[in-house]
Protein backbone atom coordinates (compact mmCIF):
# COMPACT_ATOMS: atom_id res chain seq x y z
CA UNK A 1 0.00 0.00 0.00
CA UNK A 2 1.39 3.40 -1.05
CA UNK A 3 1.90 5.90 1.76
CA UNK A 4 0.10 9.22 1.67
CA UNK A 5 2.12 11.84 -0.16
CA UNK A 6 3.09 14.74 2.08
CA UNK A 7 4.76 17.89 0.75
CA UNK A 8 7.16 19.65 3.13
CA UNK A 9 9.45 21.34 0.62
CA UNK A 10 7.78 24.74 0.25
CA UNK A 11 11.15 26.53 0.36
CA UNK A 12 12.05 24.72 -2.86
CA UNK A 13 8.80 25.56 -4.63
CA UNK A 14 5.16 26.25 -3.84
CA UNK A 15 2.05 25.09 -5.67
CA UNK A 16 0.21 27.75 -7.65
CA UNK A 17 -2.56 29.23 -5.53
CA UNK A 18 -6.04 28.61 -7.04
CA UNK A 19 -6.73 32.36 -7.01
CA UNK A 20 -3.51 32.90 -8.96
CA UNK A 21 -4.52 30.26 -11.52
CA UNK A 22 -7.94 31.88 -11.90
CA UNK A 23 -6.40 35.31 -12.48
CA UNK A 24 -4.13 33.90 -15.20
CA UNK A 25 -6.78 31.92 -17.10
CA UNK A 26 -8.08 34.78 -19.30
CA UNK A 27 -4.55 35.37 -20.56
CA UNK A 28 -4.24 31.80 -21.79
CA UNK A 29 -7.28 32.17 -24.04
CA UNK A 30 -7.24 35.90 -24.86
CA UNK A 31 -5.43 39.19 -24.23
CA UNK A 32 -2.51 37.96 -26.29
CA UNK A 33 -1.42 41.37 -27.59
CA UNK A 34 2.08 42.78 -27.10
CA UNK A 35 1.91 45.16 -24.11
CA UNK A 36 4.25 47.56 -25.93
CA UNK A 37 2.02 47.94 -29.01
CA UNK A 38 -0.39 50.83 -29.35
CA UNK A 39 -3.58 49.21 -30.61
CA UNK A 40 -6.71 47.55 -29.22
CA UNK A 41 -5.13 44.10 -28.84
CA UNK A 42 -2.33 45.48 -26.68
CA UNK A 43 -4.45 47.52 -24.28
CA UNK A 44 -5.73 44.68 -22.05
CA UNK A 45 -2.24 43.13 -21.77
CA UNK A 46 -0.66 46.51 -20.96
CA UNK A 47 -3.30 47.29 -18.35
CA UNK A 48 -2.88 43.87 -16.74
CA UNK A 49 0.91 44.23 -16.70
CA UNK A 50 0.77 47.57 -14.92
CA UNK A 51 -1.89 46.39 -12.49
CA UNK A 52 0.38 43.48 -11.55
CA UNK A 53 3.32 45.86 -11.15
CA UNK A 54 1.19 47.86 -8.74
CA UNK A 55 0.28 44.74 -6.74
CA UNK A 56 3.97 43.87 -6.33
CA UNK A 57 4.79 47.45 -5.37
CA UNK A 58 2.01 47.43 -2.76
CA UNK A 59 3.50 44.34 -1.13
CA UNK A 60 7.01 45.78 -1.09
CA UNK A 61 5.94 49.29 -0.10
CA UNK A 62 7.58 50.89 -3.12
CA UNK A 63 6.53 52.85 -6.19
CA UNK A 64 5.25 51.07 -9.29
CA UNK A 65 8.14 52.28 -11.45
CA UNK A 66 10.63 50.72 -9.02
CA UNK A 67 9.51 47.18 -9.98
CA UNK A 68 11.30 45.38 -12.81
CA UNK A 69 9.83 42.09 -14.05
CA UNK A 70 12.32 39.24 -14.50
CA UNK A 71 12.20 35.54 -15.33
CA UNK A 72 12.69 34.61 -11.67
CA UNK A 73 14.78 35.11 -8.57
CA UNK A 74 18.04 34.04 -10.21
CA UNK A 75 17.73 36.63 -12.94
CA UNK A 76 16.77 39.28 -10.39
CA UNK A 77 19.91 38.49 -8.38
CA UNK A 78 22.10 38.50 -11.47
CA UNK A 79 20.61 41.81 -12.62
CA UNK A 80 21.25 43.37 -9.22
CA UNK A 81 24.87 42.20 -8.92
CA UNK A 82 26.03 42.56 -12.50
CA UNK A 83 23.85 45.59 -13.16
CA UNK A 84 25.40 47.55 -10.30
CA UNK A 85 28.93 46.34 -11.02
CA UNK A 86 28.85 47.38 -14.67
CA UNK A 87 27.11 50.67 -13.89
CA UNK A 88 29.49 51.64 -11.08
CA UNK A 89 32.78 49.95 -11.87
CA UNK A 90 34.46 53.27 -12.66
CA UNK A 91 34.00 54.21 -9.01
CA UNK A 92 34.86 50.89 -7.40
CA UNK A 93 35.18 47.16 -7.86
CA UNK A 94 34.49 45.72 -4.39
CA UNK A 95 31.34 43.74 -3.47
CA UNK A 96 30.54 42.34 -0.04
CA UNK A 97 28.31 39.29 0.41
CA UNK A 98 28.15 36.30 2.78
CA UNK A 99 29.28 32.69 2.78
CA UNK A 100 25.72 31.36 3.07
CA UNK A 101 24.13 32.97 0.03
CA UNK A 102 22.12 31.04 -2.54
CA UNK A 103 24.11 29.92 -5.62
CA UNK A 104 22.21 32.62 -7.56
CA UNK A 105 24.38 35.10 -5.62
CA UNK A 106 27.59 33.10 -5.16
CA UNK A 107 27.99 32.14 -8.82
CA UNK A 108 27.45 35.68 -10.24
CA UNK A 109 30.02 36.88 -7.70
CA UNK A 110 32.50 34.29 -8.92
CA UNK A 111 31.79 35.38 -12.49
CA UNK A 112 32.44 39.01 -11.60
CA UNK A 113 35.68 38.00 -9.90
CA UNK A 114 36.86 36.76 -13.28
CA UNK A 115 36.17 40.26 -14.62
CA UNK A 116 38.25 41.92 -11.94
CA UNK A 117 35.76 42.37 -9.11
CA UNK A 118 36.98 41.87 -5.55
CA UNK A 119 34.48 39.95 -3.44
CA UNK A 120 34.44 39.69 0.36
CA UNK A 121 32.47 36.75 1.74
CA UNK A 122 31.44 37.55 5.31
CA UNK A 123 31.36 34.73 7.90
CA UNK A 124 28.31 33.87 9.98
CA UNK A 125 27.91 32.65 13.54
CA UNK A 126 26.69 29.24 14.65
CA UNK A 127 23.09 30.29 14.05
CA UNK A 128 23.79 31.49 10.51
CA UNK A 129 23.67 35.23 11.34
CA UNK A 130 25.99 37.90 10.00
CA UNK A 131 27.63 40.28 12.47
CA UNK A 132 27.04 43.86 11.24
CA UNK A 133 30.40 44.82 12.73
CA UNK A 134 32.05 42.41 10.27
CA UNK A 135 30.30 44.26 7.47
CA UNK A 136 31.49 47.62 8.81
CA UNK A 137 35.08 46.39 8.95
CA UNK A 138 34.94 44.92 5.44
CA UNK A 139 33.95 48.19 3.73
CA UNK A 140 36.68 49.92 1.72
CA UNK A 141 36.75 53.09 -0.42
CA UNK A 142 36.26 50.79 -3.43
CA UNK A 143 33.10 49.08 -2.12
CA UNK A 144 30.10 49.64 -4.41
CA UNK A 145 27.58 47.02 -3.30
CA UNK A 146 26.60 44.85 -0.34
CA UNK A 147 24.38 41.81 -1.01
CA UNK A 148 23.04 39.93 2.01
CA UNK A 149 20.08 37.54 1.81
CA UNK A 150 17.03 38.41 3.91
CA UNK A 151 16.46 34.84 5.09
CA UNK A 152 18.43 31.69 4.42
CA UNK A 153 16.79 29.05 2.24
CA UNK A 154 18.24 26.09 4.18
CA UNK A 155 18.01 26.96 7.86
CA UNK A 156 15.61 29.90 7.65
CA UNK A 157 17.81 32.28 9.65
CA UNK A 158 16.81 35.93 9.20
CA UNK A 159 19.63 38.43 8.75
CA UNK A 160 19.86 41.87 10.44
CA UNK A 161 19.18 43.62 7.14
CA UNK A 162 17.99 46.89 8.68
CA UNK A 163 21.26 47.39 10.57
CA UNK A 164 23.37 46.30 7.61
CA UNK A 165 21.46 48.72 5.37
CA UNK A 166 22.16 51.59 7.76
CA UNK A 167 25.86 50.81 7.69
CA UNK A 168 25.88 50.68 3.90
CA UNK A 169 23.89 53.90 3.61
CA UNK A 170 26.24 55.71 6.00
CA UNK A 171 29.08 54.82 3.63
CA UNK A 172 27.18 55.72 0.43
CA UNK A 173 27.03 52.07 -0.66
CA UNK A 174 24.07 50.27 -2.20
CA UNK A 175 22.56 47.27 -0.41
CA UNK A 176 20.77 44.43 -2.17
CA UNK A 177 18.90 41.61 -0.47
CA UNK A 178 17.75 38.31 -1.92
CA UNK A 179 14.25 38.07 -0.46
CA UNK A 180 13.16 34.99 -2.41
CA UNK A 181 12.47 33.06 0.80
CA UNK A 182 11.06 35.87 2.93
CA UNK A 183 8.49 37.47 0.61
CA UNK A 184 5.07 36.19 1.63
CA UNK A 185 6.32 34.77 4.93
CA UNK A 186 7.24 37.97 6.76
CA UNK A 187 7.20 41.72 6.25
CA UNK A 188 9.35 42.85 3.32
CA UNK A 189 8.74 46.59 3.16
CA UNK A 190 11.74 47.98 1.30
CA UNK A 191 11.72 51.27 3.19
CA UNK A 192 11.50 49.53 6.55
CA UNK A 193 14.40 47.31 5.53
CA UNK A 194 16.31 50.25 4.07
CA UNK A 195 17.42 48.33 0.97
CA UNK A 196 18.17 49.70 -2.50
CA UNK A 197 17.51 46.49 -4.41
CA UNK A 198 15.43 43.42 -3.50
CA UNK A 199 14.82 40.18 -5.40
CA UNK A 200 11.52 38.30 -5.61
CA UNK A 201 10.95 34.76 -6.96
CA UNK A 202 7.41 33.92 -8.02
CA UNK A 203 7.44 30.20 -7.41
CA UNK A 204 8.40 30.70 -3.76
CA UNK A 205 5.11 32.52 -3.03
CA UNK A 206 2.45 30.50 -4.87
CA UNK A 207 2.96 32.06 -8.30
CA UNK A 208 4.22 30.21 -11.40
CA UNK A 209 7.82 29.38 -12.13
CA UNK A 210 9.49 31.59 -14.71
CA UNK A 211 8.59 34.96 -13.24
CA UNK A 212 10.13 37.21 -10.59
CA UNK A 213 10.89 40.83 -9.92
CA UNK A 214 13.67 43.15 -8.85
CA UNK A 215 12.96 46.24 -6.79
CA UNK A 216 15.30 49.04 -7.90
CA UNK A 217 15.07 52.21 -5.83
CA UNK A 218 14.57 55.42 -7.78
CA UNK A 219 17.89 56.98 -8.68
CA UNK A 220 19.80 53.66 -8.69
CA UNK A 221 21.24 53.00 -12.13
CA UNK A 222 21.87 49.46 -13.30
CA UNK A 223 23.25 48.15 -16.56
CA UNK A 224 20.76 45.72 -18.19
CA UNK A 225 21.71 42.09 -18.62
CA UNK A 226 19.49 41.87 -21.68
CA UNK A 227 19.76 44.66 -24.25
CA UNK A 228 17.06 45.25 -26.80
CA UNK A 229 14.03 47.43 -27.30
CA UNK A 230 14.12 49.10 -23.91
CA UNK A 231 11.33 47.34 -22.05
CA UNK A 232 10.95 47.83 -18.27
CA UNK A 233 12.12 51.43 -18.56
CA UNK A 234 15.30 50.28 -20.26
CA UNK A 235 16.33 47.95 -17.46
CA UNK A 236 15.32 44.59 -18.92
CA UNK A 237 14.63 44.15 -22.64
CA UNK A 238 12.16 41.57 -23.93
CA UNK A 239 8.42 41.52 -24.44
CA UNK A 240 6.80 41.14 -21.04
CA UNK A 241 4.47 38.22 -20.34
CA UNK A 242 1.15 39.59 -19.11
CA UNK A 243 0.21 36.00 -18.24
CA UNK A 244 3.11 35.51 -15.82
CA UNK A 245 2.98 39.07 -14.51
CA UNK A 246 -0.68 38.65 -13.61
CA UNK A 247 0.18 35.47 -11.72
CA UNK A 248 2.94 37.14 -9.72
CA UNK A 249 0.81 40.20 -9.09
CA UNK A 250 -2.09 38.17 -7.71
CA UNK A 251 0.27 36.12 -5.54
CA UNK A 252 1.73 39.32 -4.11
CA UNK A 253 -1.75 40.65 -3.42
CA UNK A 254 -2.51 37.49 -1.43
CA UNK A 255 0.86 37.68 0.33
CA UNK A 256 -0.01 41.02 1.92
CA UNK A 257 -2.04 39.00 4.43
CA UNK A 258 0.57 37.35 6.64
CA UNK A 259 -1.96 35.85 9.07
CA UNK A 260 -1.70 32.33 7.54
CA UNK A 261 1.91 32.29 8.72
CA UNK A 262 0.74 32.29 12.34
CA UNK A 263 -0.85 28.88 11.79
CA UNK A 264 2.19 27.67 9.85
CA UNK A 265 4.52 28.78 12.66
CA UNK A 266 2.41 26.95 15.22
CA UNK A 267 2.58 23.78 13.12
CA UNK A 268 6.34 24.16 12.71
CA UNK A 269 6.80 24.53 16.46
CA UNK A 270 4.50 21.56 17.14
CA UNK A 271 6.61 19.49 14.74
CA UNK A 272 9.82 20.44 16.57
CA UNK A 273 8.36 19.57 19.96
CA UNK A 274 7.14 16.25 18.61
CA UNK A 275 10.58 15.42 17.25
CA UNK A 276 12.21 16.42 20.54
CA UNK A 277 9.90 14.13 22.49
CA UNK A 278 10.68 11.22 20.18
CA UNK A 279 14.42 11.63 19.63
CA UNK A 280 15.72 13.72 22.54
CA UNK A 281 19.45 14.40 22.32
CA UNK A 282 19.74 12.47 19.06
CA UNK A 283 18.56 15.53 17.14
CA UNK A 284 19.73 19.14 16.89
CA UNK A 285 18.14 22.30 15.52
CA UNK A 286 20.05 24.14 12.80
CA UNK A 287 19.52 27.88 12.57
CA UNK A 288 18.34 30.55 14.95
CA UNK A 289 15.59 29.69 17.39
CA UNK A 290 13.70 32.99 17.03
CA UNK A 291 15.25 34.89 14.08
CA UNK A 292 13.96 32.29 11.67
CA UNK A 293 11.34 31.98 8.94
CA UNK A 294 8.02 30.84 10.42
CA UNK A 295 7.78 27.84 8.12
CA UNK A 296 11.29 26.40 8.26
CA UNK A 297 12.60 23.57 10.43
CA UNK A 298 16.09 22.33 9.68
CA UNK A 299 16.91 19.48 12.03
CA UNK A 300 19.92 17.15 12.20
CA UNK A 301 19.66 13.50 13.12
CA UNK A 302 23.04 13.14 14.80
CA UNK A 303 25.32 10.47 13.42
CA UNK A 304 22.94 9.66 10.56
CA UNK A 305 22.80 10.62 6.88
CA UNK A 306 19.93 12.93 6.03
CA UNK A 307 19.64 11.61 2.49
CA UNK A 308 19.32 8.01 3.68
CA UNK A 309 16.58 9.01 6.13
CA UNK A 310 14.66 10.81 3.40
CA UNK A 311 14.82 7.72 1.22
CA UNK A 312 13.04 5.79 3.98
CA UNK A 313 10.28 8.39 4.36
CA UNK A 314 8.01 6.99 1.71
CA UNK A 315 5.90 9.72 0.16
CA UNK A 316 7.45 12.62 2.08
CA UNK A 317 8.89 15.49 0.05
CA UNK A 318 11.61 17.33 1.98
CA UNK A 319 15.24 18.15 1.26
CA UNK A 320 18.78 18.00 2.53
CA UNK A 321 21.52 20.46 1.67
CA UNK A 322 24.23 17.83 1.83
CA UNK A 323 25.38 16.00 -1.26
CA UNK A 324 26.60 12.44 -1.68
CA UNK A 325 29.43 11.84 -4.14
CA UNK A 326 30.91 8.36 -4.63
CA UNK A 327 29.56 7.27 -1.27
CA UNK A 328 31.02 10.29 0.54
CA UNK A 329 28.70 12.86 2.09
CA UNK A 330 29.64 16.51 1.61
CA UNK A 331 28.36 18.90 4.23
CA UNK A 332 26.05 21.67 3.05
CA UNK A 333 28.06 24.87 2.41
CA UNK A 334 25.60 26.72 4.66
CA UNK A 335 26.10 24.33 7.59
CA UNK A 336 29.83 24.30 6.95
CA UNK A 337 29.89 28.11 7.15
CA UNK A 338 28.01 27.81 10.47
CA UNK A 339 30.77 25.46 11.71
CA UNK A 340 28.29 22.64 12.31
CA UNK A 341 30.17 19.45 13.14
CA UNK A 342 30.15 16.92 10.28
CA UNK A 343 28.55 14.19 12.37
CA UNK A 344 25.68 16.61 13.01
CA UNK A 345 25.45 18.38 9.68
CA UNK A 346 25.44 15.26 7.55
CA UNK A 347 22.16 14.25 9.17
CA UNK A 348 20.38 17.53 8.35
CA UNK A 349 16.94 17.57 6.77
CA UNK A 350 15.01 20.73 5.91
CA UNK A 351 11.28 20.52 6.43
CA UNK A 352 9.58 23.62 5.05
CA UNK A 353 5.85 24.04 5.60
CA UNK A 354 3.27 26.02 3.68
CA UNK A 355 -0.30 27.21 3.59
CA UNK A 356 -1.54 23.75 2.70
CA UNK A 357 0.25 21.88 5.48
CA UNK A 358 -1.99 20.21 8.07
CA UNK A 359 -1.38 18.96 11.60
CA UNK A 360 -2.32 15.46 10.46
CA UNK A 361 0.49 15.57 7.91
CA UNK A 362 3.00 16.77 10.50
CA UNK A 363 2.02 14.01 12.92
CA UNK A 364 2.23 11.44 10.12
CA UNK A 365 5.77 12.53 9.21
CA UNK A 366 6.85 12.35 12.85
CA UNK A 367 5.48 8.81 13.01
CA UNK A 368 7.26 7.80 9.79
CA UNK A 369 10.52 9.24 11.12
CA UNK A 370 10.17 7.08 14.21
CA UNK A 371 9.68 4.06 12.01
CA UNK A 372 12.58 4.95 9.72
CA UNK A 373 15.00 5.40 12.61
Amino acid sequence: MTAQRIYLDYNASTPIDPAVSAAMMPFLADHFGNPSSGHWAAAPAKAALERARGQIAALLGCEDDEVVFTSGGSEANNLALKGVFFARRSGGDHIITTRIEHPAIIEPCRFLERLGARITYLPVDGFGRVDPDDLRRAITPRTILVSIMHANNEVGTIQPIEECARIARDHGILLHTDAAQSVGKMATDVNGLGVDLLSVAGHKLYAPKGVGALFVRRGVLIEPLIHGAGHESGRRAGTESALLAVGLGKACELARDLSPMDRVRALRDHFWRELQSRFGNRIALNGHLSHRLPNTLNVSFIGRAGGEILERLDGVAASTGSACHSGRIELSPVLAAMCVAPEVGMGAIRFSLGRGTTREEIDAVAERLSGAL
